[in-house]
């Protein structure tokens, strides 16, 4: 795991640097190492899918994004339960992609949950709490509600 977490890390650099094609094949790997290492289901390898997911939003492939969001928010459920930070985080990041693309009827109740799960697990005052309230307003903003 602490290959796999320097991959990450040097990946995530990579990227806010705008380095994609640097920065896929080593999310890749990372990915690959958690796999290996700790078991397909595992909570690293949900975070090592989002990050792989979120580089490729950064870059418009939402069709590759898409089940690599799906897969981590359905190993999150299992690992962790519906009810934990890191499925609000993945419902919240699933949200946001169907958002970008449109699909906003898709994207309304995963923001709603993400809201409910981030109120009741960190409290109303919570920053993950504003930043899901933001994004469910500019959802409900954009469909005029």
């Amino acid at each position: 795991p602490d290959v796999a977490e320097s991959l990450n890390g040097l990946a995530n650099l990579y990227q806010i640097q705008g380095k994609y094609a640097a920065a896929e094949p080593l999310y890749e790997e990372s990915l690959r190492v958690y796999k290996q290492e700790l078991g397909n289901d595992h909570p690293d390898v949900a975070a090592s899918l989002n990050n792989l997911a979120l580089l490729y939003v950064d870059q418009g492939k939402y069709a590759a994004a898409e089940p690599l969001y799906e897969e981590s928010l359905q190993i999150r459920k299992q690992q962790l339960g519906n009810d934990h930070p890191d499925v609000a985080s993945s419902l919240n990041n699933l949200a946001l992609l169907y958002r970008e693309q449109g699909k906003n009827a898709a994207a309304e109740p995963l923001y709603e949950e993400s809201l409910r799960v981030y109120k009741q697990e960190l409290g109303n005052d919570h920053p993950d709490v504003a930043t899901s309230l933001n994004n469910l307003a500019n959802l409900y903003r954009e469909q005029g509600k």
